[in-house]
């Protein structure tokens, strides 16, 4: 059996973060992505209120 087997294990290093370097194409994207997030959120709450949309289901005739 190995020496280490029984007590603590150290963690693994983690590496270090780079300084991100930020263009303005990026900062667009992010503000982009941001506010169709809330456009979803919107509708969702839109859509929470409203009850369903769609009847669904299959239709029944009144034949029978």
């Amino acid at each position: 059996m190995s020496g280490r087997q029984g007590g603590k294990l150290k963690p693994l290093k983690q590496t270090k973060k780079k300084d991100a370097v930020v263009d303005e194409s990026d900062m667009e994207f992010k503000k982009k992505q941001q506010e169709e997030q809330k456009k979803l959120k919107e509708l969702q709450a839109k859509a929470a209120k409203g009850g369903p949309l769609v009847g669904g289901g299959i239709k029944k005739s009144g034949k029978k």
